[in-house]
């Protein structure tokens, strides 16, 4: 009877609050027996859910106005960019590159950004390489050229030459620090690109001496190329003749503003057998625009990476 007595006296007692302050109790009063369980929750909404992107820094492009005297400069390499977190390989959208643990080994605790290539032109044949499970005995093909030590102290010479030193002490058959060299001015750098690009090459990279790490585009990293590259989506493949034909002649593809034009040239043999595939987006150099709005002498360069 007493139970009964004190249970009407609490029905009692919350029968005079409002419905709102009522139904305000009840979910906090409910919420409570799960307290050790809301962080975790917290976290899952957070940051599971959500791929965190790789903190790399970004280049813009050269200006051909800026004075570049005295900048280190670099080739431009067509792989795929590599950031070592310090315990694994993640890609730059923060997606884990499936590298086997004899090819990170000796690697470091501190974190590294390079790029992962094996040699110009193949740019594919690698991507089937590091997105792969299973391809352990392909990243024999594979290296990792490193360009930076991002939260190493110093400017840019001195993260590079921890990592140099890093390497030399801690050896890795896999690992090269990207060789640098001074640019002497504008025609040094015309005479260099000239030379990558014919040699198969994308183009070139210059960073600022002495300059900070920073995380998104930076006006101290910039990339030099004679040609500009845009996105596409892919519409429909169109078949080949004499050379190509049963196989890929040349993509139809779609710019974001909807006009539509032919791409037929850039395409390895590998990538006439197997194309890319319709509703995917491509990247394509060009050079300028006709009056009609589409790229000049378009050409494939990939398809655009989605680690």
């Amino acid at each position: 009877m007493a139970n009964m007595a004190k249970e009407s006296v609490v029905i009692k007692r919350y029968s005079i609050i409002s419905p709102a302050r009522l139904s305000c109790f009840i979910v906090a009063s409910f919420l409570s027996l799960f307290t050790p369980v809301i962080p975790l929750f917290s976290e899952t909404l957070l940051h599971g859910s959500e791929q965190q992107k790789a903190p790399v820094m970004l280049a813009h492009r050269w200006d051909e106005k800026s004075d570049i005297k005295g900048w280190w400069m670099s080739e431009k390499l067509d792989g795929v960019r590599g950031y070592w977190t310090g315990k694994e390989m993640v890609s730059r959208a923060g997606n884990p590159f499936h590298a086997p643990a004899w090819y990170t080994r000796n690697f470091p605790s501190f974190p590294l950004d390079g790029e992962l290539w094996t040699e110009r032109g193949q740019f594919s044949e690698l991507v089937s390489i590091v997105r792969r499970k299973g391809a352990d005995t392909e990243w024999e093909k594979v290296r990792y050229l490193i360009f930076d030590a991002p939260q190493t102290e110093g400017g840019f010479e001195k993260r590079l030459e921890f990592a140099h030193r890093w390497f030399s002490e801690h050896p890795n058959k896999f690992v090269e620090i990207l060789e640098q060299e001074i640019c002497e001015g504008e025609e040094h750098l015309r005479r260099r690109l000239k030379e990558i690009e014919y040699s198969g090459g994308e183009g070139l990279m210059l960073r600022r001496p002495g300059s900070p790490y920073t995380i998104g585009r930076s006006y101290n990293l910039l990339k030099v190329k004679t040609y500009e590259d845009a996105e596409a989506t892919v519409i429909r493949h169109i078949s080949g003749s004499g050379r190509n034909a049963g196989r890929l002649g040349s993509l139809l593809v779609e710019l974001m503003g909807g006009i539509q034009f032919k791409i037929g040239t850039g395409f390895s043999d590998q990538e006439r057998e197997n194309p890319p595939p319709v509703g995917s987006i491509i990247t394509f150099k060009y050079y300028g625009f006709y009056k009609s709005g589409i790229p000049k002498f378009a050409s494939f360069l990939r398809v655009r990476e989605e680690f």
